[in-house]
């Protein structure tokens, strides 16, 4: 067995997805020598400048961060080149590296993407999964090339998604996931043991970044694929619904037992605890959470108890005259 030597290692990440990722190589042989991260931004009610998760974490243990606006910049690559990296590990940066960077690091750059590749390669490879109602997905370390998401697969990991479980929460277990398969991955290139599979790119498939657009649906879809896309767009921008002239979110969804004969997008029952609607296939939707637009989230019970809904009511994408 050959005995891996420890790496220097320059991490580009930025959302809550990297740092499980960050901490594990933290705490490996190898030493993070920088960390890359999106500028920090306003956030909350109060528009104040948070900083991101990642430059948290790194903050915490005294490691350097850089927050370039661009990545392009002389001087950022420069600052880069100066820490002498072995090695470029990237988790939801959010932005494309350009070539003049990727050829940086001695054994270039590699990343945890959140699917089973060559399957959803894009922004959102987890929401798509979601909403496409796909039972599987996973983890793939692949090394980072000129093109989106197509380079050669490291390691893969893989993982059920429950039928109710929604796009964050699905996203949090595969960023634990991913991350001892990434630090494995590290020290197999330490050892100079690690391989790579190309990918079948006639397979391929993508996953654009999610739009707040995404969230007004045609309610007249099947039952299923409206309960897809409320856990796909889940916590964010969420799927909307239209009754007359007032606008809901709507966060929690079930699908319900039998069937029914009216249009999709009708409310069939609208008492206690029970928001019915009928989906397109004539299949039952239960809706278990809802939001009134400027208000806070609800369990229909609540919402119930202030909101005259009936029977015969309708769920539009878009105000009803």
């Amino acid at each position: 067995m050959v005995e891996s030597s420890s790496l220097r290692i320059v991490y580009f990440g930025t959302p809550e997805f990297a740092v499980p990722t960050l901490r594990r190589l933290i705490e490996s042989p190898h030493e993070v020598v920088a960390v890359v991260s999106q500028p920090d931004r306003p956030r909350g009610r109060g528009q104040k400048l948070q900083p991101t998760p990642t430059k948290v974490v790194a903050v915490e243990h005294g490691i350097p961060v850089l927050q370039p606006e661009g990545i392009r910049e002389p001087s950022f690559l420069d600052a880069i080149r100066t820490r002498g990296p072995d090695l470029g590990v990237v988790a939801a940066y959010g932005k494309i590296l350009p070539e003049s960077l990727l050829q940086i690091p001695r054994l270039g750059m590699i990343n945890v993407h959140a699917s089973l590749l060559p399957a959803y390669r894009g922004a959102a490879p987890v929401h798509r999964a979601v909403i496409a109602g796909e039972v599987e997905t996973g983890v793939t370390i692949m090394r980072v090339v000129k093109e989106l998401d197509a380079g050669p697969m490291m390691a893969i990991a893989r993982r059920p998604i429950g039928p109710d479980e929604t796009s964050v929460e699905v996203e949090r277990a595969l960023a634990v996931l991913g991350a001892p398969l990434l630090v494995r991955v590290v020290g197999e290139l330490g050892a100079g043991s690690a391989t790579e599979t190309p990918q079948d790119h006639s397979r391929a498939t993508v996953a654009p970044k999610i739009a707040k657009e995404d969230g007004a649906i045609d309610w007249t879809l099947p039952a299923a694929a409206i309960h897809n896309r409320v856990r796909g767009l889940h916590p964010w921008p969420l799927v909307s619904a239209w009754i007359n002239s007032a606008r809901y979110l709507i966060h929690r969804t079930a699908l319900g037992d039998g069937g029914s004969a009216e249009v999709g997008g009708t409310i069939l029952e609208a008492a206690g605890d029970r928001l019915m609607v009928a989906g397109g296939d004539r299949r039952v939707l239960r809706i278990l959470e809802i939001q009134p637009e400027g208000r806070r989230v609800m369990s229909v019970r609540e919402f119930l108890a202030g909101h005259r809904l009936r029977a015969g009511d309708r769920l539009a994408a878009a105000p009803q005259r």
